[in-house]
């Protein structure tokens, strides 16, 4: 009963195996061998367009490079209050953008509101140097909740930002749980939006350690290669990503384990709604489920080996919470199993 994180889970034997497939041999390093010119090519068809493709080792350096490509003198970067780029990079914006600043933007459920969004940003006038310069905006898809935007609300996020003259980043750590839960494609989802660059995540769906910058916008990023050279992001054995990258994207697998990933959330979260000792938080949209429980169930669920995580109350939570509950986050992956969720559920019971 592993609902920790969806970074718990191992990783896709196809994946595996086509990195065994690649071991052997000589490949041009840094990038530029055959392999990873065939992997660039798939993401232009993935995007539907060409696009420049910068692979890293985690999501946090993808996000602190995209931020650090986009970064003016006296930077801030605006990002909901509650987005991981704010709450769980441990400064490495600041770190490598060399001192640029978060600005938290309010909406429910992990979503920035766009309307607070304007304001956040009128607040900075281009001639009041002390104050900062906005540099970019950033959206995370799938949020830190489990909620995702909906296509519309990328484009109003959009609208502001071209309206400020601000480029639009997407942390797409769990992008594809997101498309698989709206069925759009990733074009749709991004620059057919409004998005100018996003961090393409892999790790936490079903590969060893994948992770990418994706431009979409020629004129942001000029800068990227030489900062992911400075930031030690530049693999020598690139081949290595690739041979993840190649197979995750093959015959839709990515798709389809974030789909798999999704369909386990929801089968988890109607076992937690139908059982009398627990209820939703709110209703789950991608592959995190939170739900209310009393301390003594839930110390009772990880006492038998069920692993999951107390939350913290998010802005536009509507519900009640008792003296003795808290909200706990429990994350399905593509290796979630429907006996795990049955078995919480006879412990729920």
């Amino acid at each position: 009963m592993f609902f920790a994180s969806d970074n718990w889970a191992g990783v896709h034997p196809d994946i595996s195996a086509n990195l065994s497939r690649h071991a052997a041999g000589i490949a041009t390093a840094y990038g530029d061998g055959d392999l990873d010119r065939a992997v660039y090519r798939r993401f232009n068809e993935i995007f539907e367009r060409d696009v420049q493709v910068f692979f890293v080792a985690t999501g946090t350096a993808a996000n602190a490079l995209s931020m650090a490509a986009l970064n003016r003198i006296g930077g801030i970067a605006l990002c909901h209050s509650e987005a991981h780029v704010n709450v769980d990079e441990f400064g490495a914006m600041g770190f490598y953008t060399g001192g640029a600043r978060v600005m938290p933007v309010p909406g429910p459920l992990g979503r920035i509101n766009p309307q607070a969004l304007d304001k956040a940003i009128q607040r900075y006038s281009r001639d009041l140097a002390p104050g900062g310069q906005p540099m970019a905006v950033t959206i995370t898809q799938a949020t830190e909740v489990g909620t995702v935007y909906a296509v519309d609300d990328v484009k109003a996020i959009a609208e502001i930002s071209r309206r400020h003259g601000l480029p639009l980043h997407m942390d797409g750590a769990r992008f594809a749980n997101a498309i698989a839960a709206t069925g759009v494609t990733p074009a749709e989802m991004t620059w057919k939006s409004g998005v100018d660059i996003i961090s393409f995540g892999a790790t936490k769906n079903g590969c060893w350690m994948a992770d990418a910058v994706v431009i979409f916008n020629p004129e942001v990023g000029k800068d990227l290669r030489l900062l992911r050279q400075r930031a030690g992001q530049t693999f020598s054995k690139a081949r290595f990503i690739s041979a993840q990258f190649e197979a995750y994207l093959t015959d839709d697998l990515w798709l389809r384990m974030a789909g798999h990933a999704n369909a386990m959330a929801a089968h988890l979260a109607e076992t937690i709604e139908d059982a009398p000792t627990g209820r939703l938080a709110w209703l789950p949209q991608a592959n995190e489920v939170f739900a209310i429980l009393d301390h003594a169930t839930a110390e009772r669920l990880q006492a038998a080996g069920a692993k999951f995580y107390e939350w913290g109350v998010p802005q536009g939570f509507d519900g009640h919470l008792g003296d003795k509950e808290a909200i706990y986050r429990f994350v399905a992956s593509f290796a979630t199993a429907t006996e795990e969720i049955d078995r919480l559920g006879q412990l729920l019971a």
